[in-house]
């Protein structure tokens, strides 16, 4: 069951520089710019791991623990740059005139892979239309929504670094202390490589923001928090990742929150196991596993020590081929050391259907080499079509059963569940999100992928502009127009 929190997103702050100190919210919670602390990138991907170390520094000394932190971490923390189309206002005297206007937003990401995956809130990228993230060492490049979970305020972005990235350890939110020092990264106002440090002011705060919405167990912190640092890291002195920088409460001073490490790590998992999925093609692949994450401490300077063990394997699944066995501690799934659910999801990655996966697992004490073979998934979708759709739309879809779109409208027949969205691309501008359903173009229903590319590729399209679209999304259907021309 997943723990409770969030059941939507904060608000979004206007996207200027220069802000009031916060933006009232429901109970008077501002949403976090985005905020972002450039994630550098570093050497091999073996080394590509920030790790944490019972300090050597003295508290007193100017290396102190926010400075050694800092040095440490900075490079797996990036700035993300977005931008928005928002409705034109009318003055009253020249409403014809109004024109949407693009909005500049701001948040930070947190790096979960060497290849470019990063973490950030979902309320960073929710209906953007282009993405940006600069890296610690200066270099910007494009940034695309790979997978959301709205309801937790989280999601997965993409770039293509030219070398590998640092990974920020994990540690865990369940011993914080309140009064524990902690420090926080982030674009806060748009200042990027902003850090500030404080205490856990309390654990387990539930906040709402108006009475659909709401947090529940968020960290509060006194680090300072600011518009702009959304997505962003809350670290330990030993600069382990505690939680994920979320909300201030508007007109306070030093009043913030954090989603605890701890519950970002099992959804976080969901998201890139989805992803990786989609990647080959495929709904999620029925690998017979159920893995669980622990967490100790074995003294409270010492670093947290996370392991995944196997809770439970099915009977003839690919898990069982393996030789998996309930009690097992996965230690490495391919090259990727395992001490989280995320580091187990994300070594699955960018792995085609029917690929052999090394896992190495610790089993009464002794290491065991196995090899698992990731689950074929549905047949693909002709590659013609699929690539016109990318390349038109800026979308990448798979077909859904009909039952998923009847509940919502018994009249329709099927639909294209949206798996990625080009950042900048048509779709993006029409705030199409991964999740999303299309369920029609124009006339047309869109059962497969060749029923975008008809529509796309018909005699009469320019006829057809601004194109229409029907789609599902959480359940209600929504019609809408692309703005650009596909």
């Amino acid at each position: 069951m997943r723990p409770p929190i969030a059941s939507r997103t904060l608000s979004r702050l206007a996207r200027r520089l220069f802000l009031p100190a916060g933006l009232a919210v429901g109970a008077g919670l501002a949403s976090l710019s985005p905020a972002v602390v450039p994630a550098a990138r570093t050497a091999p991907p073996a080394a590509s791991e920030v790790v944490p170390a019972v300090r050597t520094v003295s508290p007193g000394k100017r290396r102190d623990e926010v400075v050694d932190v800092y040095d440490r971490v900075k490079a797996a923390v990036v700035n993300i740059h977005s931008e928005r189309t928002v409705p034109g206002t009318a003055d009253g005297f020249n409403a014809s005139a109004v024109r949407p206007q693009q909005v500049n937003g701001m948040g930070t990401g947190i790096v979960l892979d060497p290849r470019g995956y990063v973490l950030t809130n979902f309320h960073v990228i929710d209906d953007v239309s282009a993405l940006r993230v600069r890296l610690h060492d200066g270099a910007g490049m494009p940034a695309r929504v790979v997978a959301t979970d709205k309801e937790a305020d989280l999601a997965v972005i993409k770039i293509d670094p030219p070398r590998p990235l640092p990974v920020l350890p994990f540690g865990t939110s369940a011993d914080l202390m309140v009064g524990e020092a902690v420090i926080a990264i982030g674009n806060a106002y748009g200042y990027e490589h902003t850090v500030t440090h404080g205490r856990v002011s309390f654990k387990g705060r539930d906040v709402s923001l108006n009475k659909d919405t709401g947090y529940k167990g968020l960290i509060q912190t006194s680090a300072p928090i600011n518009p702009g640092n959304s997505g962003g890291p809350l670290l330990n002195v030993l600069g382990e990742l505690v939680g994920v920088n979320v909300a201030i409460r508007a007109g306070a001073q030093n009043i913030g929150f954090a989603l605890p490490i701890d519950f970002v790590v099992g959804r976080t998992a969901e998201m890139v196991g989805g992803l990786a999925a989609r990647q080959r093609g495929g709904v999620r692949a029925r690998l017979g596993l159920t893995l669980k994450d622990a967490a100790a401490r074995d003294a409270t300077e010492a670093p947290a020590r996370r392991a995944v063990t196997v809770e439970a394997v099915e009977a003839d699944s690919p898990a069982a081929a393996a030789g998996l066995r309930v009690g097992d501690v996965v230690e490495r799934a391919g090259d990727v050391p395992v001490v989280t659910t995320v580091d187990w999801e994300r070594s699955l990655l960018e792995k085609p259907a029917g690929a052999k996966l090394p896992v190495k697992v610790v089993r009464a004490g002794a290491g065991v080499d196995l090899e698992l073979a990731l689950e074929v998934g549905p047949k693909p979708a002709p590659a013609g079509a699929a690539e016109v759709v990318w390349r038109r739309l800026g979308v990448k879809v798979q077909p859904v059963a009909a039952g998923v779109v009847q509940r919502a409208e018994p009249a329709l027949r099927g639909g294209l569940l949206v798996t990625e969205v080009l950042a900048g691309g048509v779709a993006a501008g029409a705030s199409i999100r991964p999740g999303d359903i299309l369920a029609g173009l124009h006339t047309w229903e869109t059962l497969r992928p060749d029923d975008v590319a008809f529509v796309l590729g018909h005699k009469d399209f320019a006829s057809f502009l601004p194109l229409e679209y029907t789609l599902i999304r959480d359940g209600a259907v929504k019609k809408g127009h692309f703005g650009g021309t596909p």
